[in-house]
């Protein structure tokens, strides 16, 4: 259904994350499940979020990665230093042995594959990732691949194609080529703000490393923006950011970083999942949670939907989120209907069906009533 949409459009943004979902709790139906985190158990879940990219609006899941760690195997209690220094470099060893497309790291290519496949030949597909997904193979697929570009936050000062320069030098030493105002979404480290930023860009070479039977240098185009003024307390903002796509002008710049500002879609997304949806909540065995994850990654998509549009278009006709037979429904079980019926009117007469009492909670409408 989401390929269907987004063949609308000429260029759709497709944003990636991954996290994990915990089921530590569960204590007798273990099998299935492991190790995350910090001593955690449960699964991870990875998600491709496609995106409008003029507003920012999510049209839905393009795809989705859900698998579990093998249980780590159980260290000897009579190790001594030498041992364990011993077994980790050996570890080491057997891991960088591994093909890629055995590792983890691997899901960032692959959504890259996969949705190159499923959507339309028409429509260019922009990935937007954060510095997890800032390795050289992503750029090198999607060298390879006709309808798909990337968007990466840099996570590393990679060496350059001339002279060994780095990355962030190289940016550094560009002028500013205009300052851009963004806004900044609330997350767990930081409140929303309007942020001013200075932009440099150029288009750099990345060498490519000796793993790779292809080394000629991956050319891309680097935008740099900083924090002018960040307020006091809070930490600036600094974006080193990675595409493939052309970016010759201001115009282009800015409309990237505007891309970018889109990402946290889908840390929204996720978060709906788990608060919203509560999916950590259940006691399943691994293979009816699996399931579970299924039905509520469609639930969550419709909710962030849903929460983003009364946020950003709140007078639109309510039809845009409700298919007629819905609307019906509602409008039989609400008392008083406006006159025109918007989304605004559509998300509070959902959110009273949920218990939500408007003359007594003056908060806003939660995820969870919704």
């Amino acid at each position: 259904m989401t390929a269907e949409t987004v063949a609308e459009y000429d260029v759709v943004l497709c944003v990636g994350d991954t996290t994990f979902l915990d089921y530590g709790s569960i204590t007798v139906k273990k099998e299935g499940y492991g190790p995350i985190g910090k001593g955690g158990n449960g699964l991870i879940l990875h998600s491709a979020l496609a995106i409008e990219p003029e507003k920012g609006q999510s049209l839905g899941l393009l795809w989705q990665k859900l698998w579990n760690r093998e249980p780590k195997q159980k260290l000897p209690k009579d190790e001594t230093p030498t041992q364990k220094k011993q077994r980790q470099a050996a570890a080491r060893k057997e891991a960088r042995k591994r093909p890629f497309e055995q590792k983890e790291s691997y899901r960032w290519v692959e959504a890259l594959t996969t949705v190159e496949n499923e959507v339309s030949k028409s429509t260019r597909v922009i990935h937007v990732f954060d510095r997890e997904g800032d390795i050289t193979e992503v750029f090198d697929k999607a060298r390879q691949l006709q309808h798909t570009g990337v968007l990466v936050r840099a996570a590393h000062n990679r060496s350059l194609d001339q002279n060994s320069e780095r990355l962030w030098s190289k940016l550094e030493a560009q002028s500013i080529g205009f300052e851009q105002e963004i806004k900044l979404p609330d997350t767990s480290k930081r409140s929303a703000r309007k942020a001013k930023l200075a932009v440099r860009f150029c288009p750099v070479n990345l060498r490519t490393p000796y793993r790779f039977d292809n080394r000629d240098p991956l050319l891309v185009y680097a935008i740099y923006a900083t924090e002018v003024d960040c307020p006091e307390g809070e930490t600036p903002v600094e974006w080193m950011l990675l595409t493939t796509e052309v970016v010759a002008d201001i115009q282009m710049a800015s409309t990237i970083l505007n891309w970018y500002s889109y990402r946290w879609q889908v840390e929204e997304y996720h978060k709906i999942f788990k608060s919203g949806c509560q999916v950590e909540r259940y006691r399943l065995a691994a293979d009816g949670m699996k399931t579970l994850i299924g039905f509520l990654s469609v639930i969550a998509v419709e909710l962030l939907q849903l929460t983003y549009l009364h946020r950003t278009q709140p007078n639109a006709d309510a039809i845009v989120i409700l298919n007629p037979l819905e609307l019906r429904i509602l409008k039989a079980k609400s008392p008083k209907l406006p006159e025109i019926l918007t989304v605004s009117w559509a998300v509070g007469a959902i959110a009273r069906l949920g218990g939500y009492l408007e003359h007594r909670h003056k908060t806003p409408i939660g995820i969870q009533v919704l």
